[in-house]
């Protein structure tokens, strides 16, 4: 990543010499995560693409997911105006909580039926999974499966699930209809991978059609 000194030199650390740094999920637009860089942790950022921090406690630098595997790899960074607060945009490999949830943010003090929850954002977290089923072909899992026996298998798969739906709906039981449907969410997503589409392109379709 090509930046000026002058654009670092222009950011306003701290009297500790930190600055907040807010991590975006760049797919969902959920955030993830507040940590804090140094200007050392911002370099190391830059450099080597994935995120770096300053661990307060531990007066350390960090790399994210160093121990887990759930890195984040940076495509942007923004700052705000006044240039003492960053935005960083990233691709999360698996979940970016420890304690298990995509987000660290999971925890509601207030919300009414306007708010938006953030749990839609494990249809992100499972198509990055699924990208990695068909690159890695794990051996066992059902994922696999259905990529190696290719796209008639996979779409068979869907309207099967597709009419699945249906009959939980005209039962009317909402447990079945909501079983179904993460079914059939999920095996749409795998036909999306094996047709090499994005998630972010569906969303855009979306925008184009109601904006």
């Amino acid at each position: 990543m090509m930046v000026t000194a002058d654009k670092i030199a222009s950011l306003k650390f701290d009297e500790k010499g930190l600055i907040p740094a807010v991590v975006q999920d760049v797919k969902s637009g959920t955030v993830l995560m507040v940590a804090y860089m140094n200007r050392e942790a911002l370099e190391k950022t830059l450099a080597d693409g994935r995120t770096w921090f300053f661990s307060r406690s531990r007066q350390s630098l960090w790399a994210k997911g160093e121990t887990s595997g759930h890195i984040q790899k940076v495509v942007g960074i923004y700052y705000d105006c006044d240039a003492d607060t960053l935005l960083v945009q990233v691709h999360q490999t698996g979940v970016a909580c420890h304690e298990g949830n995509f987000s660290c943010f999971s925890r509601s003090l207030m919300e009414n039926k306007e708010a938006v929850s953030f749990d839609w954002a494990v249809l992100s977290y499972l198509e990055t999974l699924i990208k990695e089923r068909k690159e890695k072909l794990p051996e066992g899992s059902y994922t696999t499966y259905l990529f190696e026996k290719g796209i008639d298998k996979i779409l068979k798969k869907v309207g099967e699930e597709a009419t699945e739906v249906v009959i939980a709906a005209k039962g009317g039981k909402e447990e079945e209809i909501v079983y179904e449907t993460a079914d059939l969410f999920y095996h749409i997503l795998v036909l999306l991978r094996d047709c090499e589409i994005d998630l972010k392109d569906i969303w855009q379709e979306l925008f184009k059609r109601h904006k």
